[in-house]
């Protein structure tokens, strides 16, 4: 259990004495963090992240196109070879520079291409509620002064 108290205009952390406002939110945000790590669903987000990123060399490709290719993506083209109907919009870090996707009639390159979407909206989340949950603790620790909000 986190100790907490004020003294003389400072805060008293989990030993940590006579710090501000601003080091008690550092302090509580190291403790949100820490206790957030080491989930599967972490491992999972960076997993997701790496496995998207295009780390194998390819022959050549058009330009403006991201070189190289995934693990997921060529994992994904292989199990997945099937042509669509109709193209569904997917983002490599060459199109989300410009925030326009590129289409794709194939399920296993928009299942490779998603796949490091998916982490990056994983970590997204886990960021917002590690502020949101270090946010609500310091300002229930704090007085009125030096609550955030």
């Amino acid at each position: 259990m986190d100790t907490v108290e004020e003294l003389n205009g400072t805060y008293f952390y989990n030993g940590i004495a006579n710090i501000s406002a601003g080091e008690l939110f550092f302090w509580i945000l190291l403790d949100e963090v820490n206790d957030y790590i080491g989930g599967v669903e972490n491992i999972t987000t960076i997993s997701l992240i790496l496995l998207g990123q295009p780390l194998i060399k390819t022959r050549g490709k058009p330009m403006g196109t991201t070189p190289g290719t995934s693990v997921a993506s060529v994992t994904a083209r292989r199990l997945l070879n099937i042509e669509l109907p109709y193209p569904l919009p997917t983002f490599t870090n060459a199109s989300i520079k410009t925030l326009k996707p590129m289409m794709v009639n194939n399920l296993g390159a928009f299942v490779g291409r998603t796949v490091p979407v998916l982490g990056w909206g994983l970590l997204t989340k886990d960021v917002a509620l590690i502020t949101f949950n270090t946010l609500h603790k310091y300002n229930k620790i704090v007085r009125g002064g030096d609550k955030i909000w």
